[in-house]
């Protein structure tokens, strides 16, 4: 009955706040994550008011099930954006500039917290500078989607902008991985080539092995079905399959193997929708029925967001830090790097902008980095930061695409049809 309450009142209030939003001019995922805040166990939740609100942490981490799920649906469905007729377009300029602004902005926030552990050694250890540098260059795709699936933007900024958002995430998690296995041997005196390099290769690799060979599956089975509802019904039991498939972990040979759940359902849409002759339709339908689920992961992203590091003095100073140099690592990494593969000037002023949005793959990486001796402030840090860019970058993403004319005026006009554009679109 509590899980029941909880989940109807996370769904109703979520929607009903997204109204509010509306009139303040602000993105419904702001609204979600504010909507989760109050219903949280720092809010509703600290009242005691029977199911009304979560109590504690713990029991919105219990629903942790509902976030992965939703978090595999939101990776299938920018895997659709890489189409091989785009790719021939930007699929250099996305790779390029992913790969570039991730490194610029770890080499950035790297710099500023190195020089606050060298002014002063006891605000921060050398380790976790270095891991949280890495854990900045993490980006959340689910925000951004969100946005541009609720103002239905579209532009040469926005395909670019879906394209890096998902190179980002295996970028993150070779620096992530390559930081912490150095951050791991200042500690112990001794460093690990297959903790460094090895295990985020093999990660990357089987990802995208059991990614593509899901993808082909799917497609194979969808064959035998000619009904749209079943059709359906088959790519959601595949997601969740895959979803389930990326939970996995095992050891081979001393090397430790595991599944980046993101980057296997990334690639699950990406095989699919390029093998697939009916894929762009029935990905409609998909976007369809997750849009409830959509509003709990993020109802559900708010109300963890931990409220007890605002009395935390150090983690806010170390956190001011890594917020300024992270925002201006993404700002100027993805202006360097447009410049440099020759986007155009709309592409280079605004990427960076809507690069902010920093949430789950960085407090994931924050949960490993609890095993350093200075663990703590890491994950307290991450999670200061995720309260600030979940709160804003929304809001900011749609600022960038709405000046860079990619979002048209709202009006009264049905929800299922496309806005039309202002003007052509020039291209890349």
């Amino acid at each position: 009955m509590q899980i029941l309450i909880q989940l109807s009142l996370s769904l109703v209030g979520g929607l009903l706040m997204s109204r509010l939003a509306k009139k303040l001019n602000l993105p419904a995922v702001t609204a979600y994550l504010v909507t989760g805040l109050l219903l949280g166990p720092y809010c509703l939740g600290a009242m005691d008011l029977m199911s009304l609100g979560f109590q504690s942490l713990d029991e919105v981490a219990a629903l942790d099930l509902i976030s992965q799920v939703a978090l595999g649906f939101i990776a299938f469905t920018i895997g659709n954006e890489f189409r091989l007729e785009q790719l021939k377009h930007m699929g250099k300029q996305a790779i390029i500039v992913g790969i570039l602004q991730a490194v610029a902005t770890t080499a950035l926030v790297d710099s500023a917290l190195i020089a606050l552990h060298l002014i002063n050694p006891e605000l921060i250890s050398l380790g976790a500078a270095v891991t949280l540098g890495s854990i900045a260059a993490a980006t959340a795709p689910a925000a951004t989607l969100m946005v541009v699936r609720q103002y239905k933007a579209d532009g040469p900024l926005t395909k670019l902008l879906l394209l890096v958002v998902a190179i980002d995430d295996a970028v993150g998690l070779i620096l992530f991985s390559a930081s912490f296995g150095v951050a791991s041997a200042l500690e112990s005196g001794t460093i690990s080539a297959v903790t460094v390099v090895v295990e985020p290769l093999v990660e990357i690799l089987l990802s995208l092995l059991l990614g593509g060979f899901a993808g082909w599956v799917l497609f194979r089975v969808e064959k035998y079905f000619h009904s749209r509802s079943k059709r359906l019904s088959i790519s959601i039991g595949f997601v969740l399959l895959t979803v389930g498939l990326s939970m996995a972990e095992f050891e081979a040979g001393g090397i430790h193997c595991g599944f980046s759940l993101l980057l296997v359902c990334m690639m699950t849409g990406t095989v699919f929708c390029n093998i697939c002759d009916f894929s762009e339709e029935l990905m409609g339908r998909v976007d369809g029925w997750t849009a409830p689920l959509f509003v709990l992961f993020f109802v559900l992203s708010g109300a963890e967001l931990d409220l007890n590091i605002l009395s935390n003095p150090l983690a806010l100073l170390i956190g001011a830090v890594y917020i300024a140099a992270r925002s201006l690592g993404k700002y100027l990494g993805a202006c360097g790097s447009c410049a440099l593969t020759r986007c155009a000037p709309n592409i280079t002023k605004y990427l960076g902008i809507t690069l902010l949005p920093q949430a789950g793959v960085a407090l994931g990486m924050a949960l490993t980095a609890q095993q350093l001796s200075d663990g703590q402030m890491v994950r307290n840090v991450v999670l200061f930061s995720v309260l600030v860019y979940e709160l804003v970058g929304p809001a900011l993403t749609k600022r960038a695409l709405i000046a860079a004319g990619e979002i048209q005026s709202e009006g009264r006009t049905s929800a299922r049809r496309k806005n039309p554009p202002k003007a052509p679109l020039r291209r890349l």
